[in-house]
């Protein structure tokens, strides 16, 4: 489980809150970019960095966002295995979890922020993890909410190339800088699973860095 942002001064609150909201068996990483970083990525990036970390199978789970959290849901769902929902409230977060059974959470970090701004965050993070996910709502509609979660999930598939494919294509301007993020490029090459992914990861960052 990792959480991702590029609100700087909320980092530490978010990961406060996200601590809370996890189950014990949990782990949190936060690849937060920080004031001191040298590097900056935009929310395409850090999109496309979460596609990396999700198709390599360095983790499961991420937490994002951006001012309105419509970007990065709209970004994030652009790439190959990654479903992205919109969480501004407690109750889209339950039903993401749920019903949808998605692997990326967005959530806006600037709109409707606000005073107490932190008590939706906390509440929303815990309604997301609220465990089991994936069962259906309402019960009495379980099976069906689950039957659709699958169809669309293998219709996402059918309508996306791999991700190994398409990374190759991805102009250098939006890689490179993350290929340069060693929180998270050290991470996927010490963590994934999928090695033909970490492989070309690695001769990607050889080719454009030597």
């Amino acid at each position: 489980m990792v959480l991702f942002k590029r609100v700087l001064k909320k980092n530490k609150t978010l990961e406060h809150y996200l601590n809370e909201a996890i189950n014990p068996n949990d782990e949190l990483i936060n690849f937060g970019i920080y004031p001191d970083s040298k590097i900056q990525l935009s929310y395409v990036q850090i999109s496309l960095a979460i596609a990396l970390l999700i198709n390599s199978k360095s983790l499961d789970f991420i937490v994002t966002g951006c001012s309105s959290g419509q970007g990065m849901i709209l970004a994030c769902n652009t790439f190959p295995n990654v479903q992205c929902g919109y969480l501004p409230t407690p109750q889209d977060a339950f039903l993401f979890s749920h019903i949808n059974n998605g692997n990326v959470a967005s959530f806006p970090l600037g709109l409707n922020w606000g005073w107490s701004g932190e008590i939706n965050f906390s509440e929303t993070m815990k309604a997301l993890f609220k465990q089991p996910w994936g069962t259906g709502y309402p019960p009495s509609q379980a099976s069906r909410k689950i039957k659709n979660t699958t169809e669309v999930k293998e219709l996402n598939q059918l309508n996306k190339k791999s991700i190994i494919s398409i990374l190759p294509s991805v102009d250098p301007d939006l890689l490179i800088p993350i290929l340069k993020y060693k929180p998270v490029y050290d991470f996927i090459i010490q963590n994934g699973t999928n090695h033909e992914l970490v492989d070309l990861i690695q001769k990607l960052k050889y080719d454009y860095l030597n």
